[in-house]
């Protein structure tokens, strides 16, 4: 009776624990989100008005919000993000238009006061006429003349000179091409309406764009109403137009710092103290064997074979497209000396499409993992299972395709009024047309219901909602639900406020909901193969995503310090963004278990290949999404850095080294079993895995990394335009480390040659279902309870 009512007793005991983890992320995830969403809609609110009418002092109009709107369209629709950026945001070898445009603006301004006043240029004037103008041209354009209840915006004289500097520019620019990259006549002065909805004029498209950088450069120059700093929080720093560091940004690298110190010492002490880890394993020198022969294949997982085949066929097309862009720094406008090939491929679409191959290939990978384990979850395998395999696969074909090809078309200008449906968005990462978009939300919700159908018997037995298998399930459920806030976004969405969306999909989706389904995926596979309990890896996959969805939510903030939005978000970004490097390092600690176990495993342990990457994607996250990550979102270092090549180091560190490396670890997994055992060879994989985590480092540490700091010293002495301009990026010290970046990527190439040839390979070496539809298959009962176990 006494050992009944113990045993009892300690089984209460633990489902209290984890009812206290499962209320604490309940909490969690309501605290973060409503945080998110109410600071979504303070940046709605507070967002840089887009004035109906801007006129001059005589009361001329000058430019409109259709011309705002539909310069932004025009921006969008030929895909200039994939070449250059605005408020920061976009690719790195074009110009930050923002900071052009200000600079251009500032200039004129200048220019029309000193030949007003001394009846010559700004630059011939002596030192202390200069000065007189330069304090004369800040507190003038600082001054906010915005009228907000005839949503109108006057112009001093000086202010639309500078306009009209900035439109002669930009018409030079797009008419003769800028020698770096960008075609000559590539938008042409009058077209088709810039956008699908009718707000847009037909009119000249290149006034349309020049006017809307202006928007940007008036709105980063501007103070906000009852304020001491502009809309972008005084950002980019230009001392001519009397941007300078906020107090915020510095204050809150500060805290940020201070505050995850704190953190660390807390979180480690309840991590020691509650032991939330994976380390009750299998006892010493009872390590579980693993007879793949023994294992069950059905219909289904034998179809993600040709899944496999395909991601790895992606990811050579993709690195081709990326070594295409590294030489075009070097050579901007051919491929050595072969014109044509730029011609097809410019920057801005090569861009996009390494960009979107980059989230294909591995989205792909992780969902036919998820099509792979359902069966072993669930215990049998679906009737039709198979059949809704192949239609899943060939929608993914049609959207590869179709979307490549409307991107190019779109980016093009071929599609006239159609671009934002078909072509090319304009958004970067999410450069997929409307109607790709929607085929892709489909695409992924059939992969749910596939997934639902296998597990749907686990889930039923489990009599835990919040246990292994429905964690799974969770997870897998909120990889179609975040997607659809790409929908959000609409060619009339103001800049900031689609860029607050656009964030949803790039840091929540991409790095917030892919993490926490990796997290509960890996815990899933370590404890179907034995090598884990289910009591311990449940515990410690509830402290892990609190830590997860408790710092990335709110940390998604980072993204929100300078692209127009409130100042509050420096504050909150830098601290919980500063956060989340604890989850990421804690994994390292999980990382050793997942060493010794595939060391204990001895050379009979089968998936040394996937432990290898497993133990990669734990690294990266540290160094990649991590280290440089934390390096990059303090605020006083993204004020000089924002859109420079500081932060391509940190997106390959984190996108190939964290996601790239788990979608290898899991293409690896899944395909252990469907493979004949006698075709399989770990020294291709061994070589694959050295290979890609050599290369990698190499591009980071040896080429992004050094341009990258002196770059930020560029900025620092002068001025940001000045670090985003052609002329730097031809410096001798520059041309240099780019060109050598060709020895990391050939090796890094090597890796993924290597690879893709195995995974086609094992397409002609797969077993043959051993289980029919419908049969119950011999797994691990993953829905028994702590004490059954």
């Amino acid at each position: 009776m006494d050992i009944q009512r113990g045993t009892a007793t300690k089984k209460m005991a633990k489902e209290n624990k984890n009812a206290l983890l499962k209320s604490i992320l309940l909490v969690t995830i309501i605290l973060s989100f409503t945080v998110l969403l109410g600071g979504g809609y303070w940046i709605f609110k507070e967002q840089a008005p887009r004035p109906l009418k801007i006129t001059n002092q005589k009361g001329e109009v000058l430019l409109t919000k259709k011309s705002i709107m539909g310069g932004q369209a025009v921006w969008q629709k030929y895909g200039l993000m994939d070449y250059g950026t605005v408020l920061g945001h976009g690719s790195y070898m074009g110009p930050d238009y923002t900071a052009e445009a200000l600079k251009i603006y500032t200039e004129g301004m200048q220019d029309f006061k000193a030949n007003q006043q001394y009846q010559q240029n700004y630059a011939t004037l002596n030192t202390d006429d200069k000065a007189i103008i330069k304090n004369q041209v800040i507190k003038e354009m600082r001054k906010n003349r915005y009228d907000s209840s005839k949503d109108t915006l006057q112009l001093t004289d000086a202010q639309a000179f500078g306009l009209e500097k900035v439109r002669t520019y930009y018409k030079k620019i797009f008419t003769k091409g800028d020698s770096w990259g960008l075609k000559a006549n590539l938008i042409k002065e009058s077209d088709m309406p810039t956008s699908h909805r009718a707000y847009v004029d037909n009119g000249d498209q290149i006034k349309q764009i020049s006017d809307f950088f202006f928007w940007t450069a008036w709105l980063s120059s501007t103070v906000r109403p009852g304020d001491k700093i502009t809309y972008t929080n005084n950002w980019p720093y230009y001392e001519d137009a009397g941007n300078h560091l906020s107090f915020s940004a510095v204050w809150w690298s500060g805290a940020s710092v201070t505050i995850l110190i704190l953190m660390i010492g807390i979180i480690l002490y309840f991590f020691y103290r509650y032991q939330f880890s994976m380390k009750e394993a299998y006892k010493e020198g009872n390590f579980p064997r693993i007879d793949l022969r023994a294992m069950p294949v059905t219909s289904s997982q034998v179809k993600t074979g040709k899944y496999f085949a395909v991601v790895s066929v992606l990811f050579f097309v993709q690195c081709m497209f990326g070594a295409l862009l590294a030489h075009y720094y070097i050579e901007p406008e051919s491929f050595f000396g072969i014109k044509w090939i730029h011609d097809i491929l410019p920057f801005n679409i090569t861009k996009g499409y390494h960009l979107q191959l980059a989230i294909f290939w591995i989205a792909t990978a992780w969902l036919g993992m998820g099509i792979y384990v359902a069966p072993l979850v669930g215990g049998y395998e679906p009737k039709k299972q198979g059949l809704l395999v192949d239609i899943l696969f060939w929608a993914l074909v049609v959207l590869v395709g179709g979307s490549m090809v409307g991107e190019w078309l779109g980016a093009k200008g071929y599609l006239g009024n159609e671009w934002f449906l078909f072509g090319h968005s304009g958004w970067e990462y999410i450069e997929l047309g409307r109607v790709w978009q929607l085929i892709l939300i489909v695409g992924m919700f059939i992969w749910l219901f596939i997934v639902f159908r296998g597990i749907k018997a686990g889930l039923k037995k489990e009599s835990d909602k919040g246990g292994l298998i429905h964690l799974l399930f969770y997870s897998a459920i909120a990889v179609p639900a975040f997607y659809i806030f790409a929908l959000f976004i609409n060619p009339d969405t103001s800049f900031t406020f689609a860029d607050y969306w656009r964030w949803w999909i790039i840091h929540l989706w991409v790095e917030g909901i892919f993490e926490v389904f990796a997290v509960v995926v890996i815990g899933f596979l370590l404890v179907q193969l034995g090598l884990v309990t289910k009591k311990s890896t449940v515990r410690q996959l509830y402290f892990q995503l609190i830590l997860l969805l408790g710092s990335g939510v709110i940390g998604i903030g980072h993204h929100y310090y300078y692209n127009g939005s409130a100042e509050v978000w420096i504050g909150l970004g830098a601290v919980f963004s500063a956060l989340e490097v604890i989850p990421l390092t804690l994994l390292i600690l999980e990382a050793y278990e997942q060493y010794r176990m595939m060391r204990d495993g001895g050379v009979d342990f089968p998936f040394k290949g996937t432990f290898w990457f497993l133990i990669s994607v734990a690294i990266w996250n540290l160094v990649g999404a991590g280290v440089l990550g934390f390096l990059i979102n303090l605020p006083a270092v993204s004020y000089f850095e924002h859109g420079q090549f500081l932060t391509p180091a940190h997106g390959h560190g984190a996108m190939m080294g964290v996601y790239g490396m788990f979608a290898c670890a899991v293409l690896l997994y899944s395909l252990r079993n469907v493979v004949k055992p006698e075709a399989w060879n770990d020294k291709w994989i061994k070589f694959s895995c050295i290979m890609l985590n050599i290369g990698l480092a190499g591009m980071v540490f040896l080429s992004l990394l050094p341009v990258g700091i002196k770059q930020i010293k560029e900025a620092f002495y002068h001025g940001y335009a000045a670090s985003r301009s052609s002329a730097f990026l031809k410096q001798d010290f520059v041309q240099t480390i780019l060109t050598w970046r060709a020895v990391p990527d050939t090796i890094f190439l090597a890796g993924v040659i290597v690879l893709t040839l195995f995974c086609i390979k094992a397409l002609f070496n797969l077993r043959k279902p051993t289980h029919k539809e419908g049969e119950k298959l011999p797994v691990k009962d993953l829905t028994l309870d702590y004490e059954e176990e």
